[in-house]
């Protein structure tokens, strides 16, 4: 890397003898990339925050946001921004966004004077700019590690983020992100740490792979996975195949108990804008293949029925209180008979057949569910009710 961080560093000199001052040059997270010298003996130069960036190679949280405020992300110009010494900025600054195909990549800072440079020195300096986002862009797409990328779309808010997020993967796919893809949850991943996540590279088809939370500890991994087909998810299901392996084989070692993991495969998708919508597929299907045993241990969005609508719905709304009886653990026998019953259509010959009861046993037990959800099963609403709120208690 010490060839690239030196072309960087020509890059950042070039800008200083554009513009007549020092200039740094940092990524879109506010890490230091290179800077100019300071041949000034005045102090004001460096000030607080300026030193800082410098000394520890990064700038704080609370530097990074102020900065933001000014809307630096979203600029396609120089932003000026004022001197405010109360946040350590005792000069004012100019900045100008890094960017390539429509993403900033990273700015070039530097200390804004009076007249301060011209505009044909900014659209000077703009150019050579331009060149330090293709160079960030070619590096990013040669890294092959988008975890962070692809970890940022599924986790921005809706809006601008999410369309900064997506735009940043995309930069980094390059001519790759014109293809098809499916989006995997494999839930839940038994570590809570990061780092202990596979890296995509073990995977041939894996574009990229990352953890995201998955409940309020847990944790999930998120695939990215090439196809050449729509119809056909065998490298994704291999993929799959292959962390599910490792997991059972790391319990067998361990002596515990080998923990149970499911896969849900969003629709493929060949629009990466489409990826915040795949990715609420694939960890619907998730949820509905640990819920419901019927899917089997991998399950498509397309294949999960009416938990397509319950995993939509917020978890409150799944909990009616007519059920709260009836969902008790005293009651597990009758809720399952019951959830059995509306499976097969109300047919109580067939119903009476799968749980291996006598049918004057079930008409029991359908007696006993009315009496305690206070619900009429012979009226179609209610059974509705009823039906939706047990698949419901499995997630």
């Amino acid at each position: 890397m010490a060839g690239v961080k030196g072309d960087y560093q020509e890059l950042v000199d070039e800008i200083s003898a554009l513009l007549g001052a020092p200039a740094t040059l940092e990524n879109r997270d506010f890490g230091l990339i290179a800077f100019g010298a300071h041949d000034s003996d005045d102090d004001s130069e460096m000030d607080p925050v300026r030193t800082r960036s410098i000394l520890t190679r990064k700038s704080s949280a609370a530097v990074r946001s102020w900065f933001e405020g000014f809307g630096i992300a979203r600029a396609t110009a120089p932003v000026r921004i004022p001197p405010t010494p109360e946040a350590g900025v005792y000069r004012g600054r100019i900045c100008l966004p890094v960017r390539n195909r429509g993403i900033v990549l990273g700015y070039v800072w530097l200390l804004d004077d009076d007249p301060g440079p011209t505009d044909a020195q900014l659209h000077a300096a703009m150019a050579v700019a331009s060149r330090i986002g293709a160079q960030l862009a070619d590096e990013a797409q040669a890294g092959a590690d988008l975890t962070r990328e692809f970890h940022a779309v599924l986790t921005a808010e809706r809006g601008w983020q999410r369309d900064m997020a997506v735009a940043a993967l995309r930069t980094a796919l390059g001519p790759r992100a014109d293809g098809l893809h499916v989006v995997a949850c494999v839930a839940p991943w038994p570590s809570a740490d990061p780092d202990e996540a596979p890296g995509a590279r073990a995977f041939p088809a894996v574009t990229a792979l990352c953890t995201v939370p998955w409940g309020p500890t847990g944790q999930c991994l998120a695939l990215l996975v090439r196809l050449r087909s729509s119809d056909v998810l065998t490298p994704a299901e291999g993929a799959v195949g292959k962390l599910r392996d490792r997991v059972l084989a790391g319990g067998s070692t361990s002596g515990g108990a080998a923990p149970r993991i499911a896969a849900g495969f969003g629709e493929p998708r060949s629009d990466l804008a489409e990826l915040g919508a795949a990715w609420h597929e694939a960890t619907s299907a998730a949820r509905a293949a640990l819920a419901d045993a019927r899917f089997g241990p991998d399950a498509r969005w397309s294949a999960i029925g009416p938990y397509r609508l319950l995993t939509a719905l917020p978890v409150t709304a799944t909990h009616d209180p007519a059920l709260a009886t009836l969902l008790a653990p005293a009651h597990r026998q009758l809720a399952r008979s019951a959830e059995v019953f509306l499976d097969h259509a109300g047919q109580a010959g067939r119903t009476a057949a799968a749980l291996g009861v006598h049918r004057q046993t079930l008409y029991y037990r359908l007696s006993r569910v009315e009496q305690l959800t206070g619900l009429d099963l012979d009226d179609g609403e209610d059974r509705l009710l009823l039906h939706m709120a047990l698949k419901a208690a499995r997630l």
